[in-house]
């Protein structure tokens, strides 16, 4: 297997997030919520795990060696680092 390059790295967002929209009308995933989810930008296929590592793991084992949108479950992020501090008026 030969170095991904840059076209192998790119991840389609906006695809990935359409794809992950559709199936969450599709599938109740409300039982799911906190945990990982990837979604492949390419073939919409969605994996669920207790992290991303999980995810790319489980992508990897099944031969797939591509990017993909990674999301917790229940939010539209997956991580989020610090906090806004609004002060108090």
């Amino acid at each position: 297997m030969s170095a991904p390059t840059t076209a192998d790295t790119y991840v389609d967002m906006e695809r990935a997030q359409q794809f992950w929209e559709v199936y969450q009308r599709q599938h109740d995933v409300s039982a799911r919520k906190g945990q990982a989810a990837g979604i492949d930008p390419v073939t919409g296929r969605v994996w669920f795990g207790e992290s991303l590592i999980d995810i790319a793991n489980q992508i990897n084992a099944a031969g797939q060696f591509r990017p993909f949108y990674g999301v917790r479950v229940g939010y539209d992020y997956y991580l989020r680092k610090g906090s806004l501090r609004v002060p108090v008026a």
